[in-house]
């Protein structure tokens, strides 16, 4: 019987991501608050072989979420539940935010080893979808994945730790397949700050220091702009008069010790702060993304390649390219797996037709072996999935034992995981 505290069931109500190109009507919506509710809503779904989604932040551009059953929104169960200083060890409730990490982990003299430029992500979906920042010395956020509690599709709970590498190589990726993440253990760092260095460098300066760049900083990342409104697509701050065209917006964070008597530098370019406070910032306006990894032995290549398709077939696209290099990880359905690699991100507009265009960079880039980031748009097949990943079936054969009747699938990830 429902209690004046159970959460309502909402009936039909409509769901849209971040970036607005992905919508769909689940038959119910229900927001717990704590894992009681959350396990009574799942529990009576399965009873009743209803299927199950989970939503987040929302900021996933594929239709991982898309259900027309019972979604579960856990932006209500937001919480770190501890840290262990000895260990160097984080727990936090699946539906909690990455920017409420920082400030508890730094209480406790640790932080996170990375982090991207949106901090707004559920940790759960970071986690499900290897989301990463940038570093070649540095893994996904996945990578960091100790130990994890879910509801399975039978209705138990579960917990997954290293005693069983198996398991917890199929949990740190696993786009949402195996259960409901209701608490993840992450592995911290000692608490660092950063300092920023922003710089524009020309296409042949990015070119000639390729190999170097990446290993004379903690993290570097660069969004090359084709055209004179690239930067301000993604909100990127650039110098009055500077023609960003052929050139890039480059992000260089070395770790350094601070004295926070005299404060954080806060002038835009150099700043230098608490890592959690430096990462984040821009990406503000909604775009739709598809951001592929290709070996870092073979990244310059493929780069170039993807900067001439875009200035002799598409003038007509603006978004920049955002290129960030990533440390291999085990994770058998992980885009890093067994690889470092390097990620090149581009975007549509929303509104446009932009489909033609990203449907010749997935072209392009296949010829790279490129994987994919699973929450931004992409066109892999199961087909291709199996060239891609070696242990793809030992991922498949985990997934159906934690979910035989595919509870926790839908249409997109029943194609590749079934």
């Amino acid at each position: 019987m429902q209690t004046h505290d159970t959460p309502k069931p909402t009936q039909n109500q409509p769901w849209r991501n971040w970036g607005g190109n992905q919508a769909f009507t689940p038959a119910i919506t229900i927001r717990p608050t704590n894992e009681a509710e959350l396990l009574e809503a799942a529990r009576n779904a399965i009873k009743d072989n209803m299927a199950i989604s989970v939503a987040g932040a929302g900021h996933s551009f594929t239709p991982v979420v898309a259900t027309d059953g019972l979604l579960l929104d856990l932006s209500g169960m937001q919480q770190v539940t501890g840290i262990d200083s000895g260990s160097k060890r984080v727990r936090a409730l699946g539906g909690t935010r990455i920017s409420e990490f920082g400030e508890p982990l730094w209480k406790a003299g640790l932080s996170l080893g990375n982090q991207g430029d949106i901090d707004k992500q559920a940790i759960a979906g970071a986690i499900a979808t290897a989301t990463h920042g940038s570093g070649i010395t540095t893994g996904c956020f996945s990578s960091t994945v100790t130990w994890m509690r879910l509801l399975n599709g039978h209705g138990e709970i579960v917990e997954i730790d290293e005693n069983d590498l198996k398991q917890l190589r199929a949990a740190q990726v696993s786009v949402g397949t195996l259960g409901v993440i209701l608490e993840v253990e992450l592995q911290a760092v000692p608490a660092y700050y950063l300092r920023e260095e922003i710089s524009y460098e020309t296409t042949e300066e990015l070119l000639a220091l390729w190999d170097e760049n990446p290993h004379n900083s903690r993290h570097f990342s660069f969004l090359w702009c084709q055209a004179p409104e690239s930067a301000a697509l993604y909100e990127l701050p650039t110098p009055p008069g500077l023609d960003m065209v052929g050139r890039a917006y480059t992000k260089r964070y070395w770790a350094e010790d601070l004295d926070e008597a005299d404060g954080p530098v806060t002038e835009e370019g150099r700043r230098h702060d608490r890592a959690y406070n430096i990462y984040p910032g821009g990406f503000g306006l909604p775009f739709h993304e598809l951001e592929y990894y290709v070996g870092v032995d073979r990244a310059r290549e493929a780069w170039s390649a993807l900067k001439d398709l875009i200035l002799e077939q598409h003038p007509e696209q603006k978004y920049p390219i955002e290129t960030r290099w990533t440390q291999a990880d085990d994770g058998y359905i992980s885009p890093f797996y067994k690889e470092d690699k390097v990620s090149l991100s581009v975007s549509g507009a929303p509104g446009t037709n932009y489909e033609p265009y990203l449907r010749e960079v997935d072209k392009l880039l296949q010829e790279f072996d490129a994987t994919v980031h699973w929450g931004k748009i992409h066109y892999l097949t199961r087909e291709r999935a199996d060239k891609l990943f070696p242990e793809i079936e030992t991922f498949r054969q985990i997934r159906r034992d934690f979910d035989p009747h595919g509870v926790f699938l839908n249409a997109h990830t029943e194609e590749l995981f079934s």
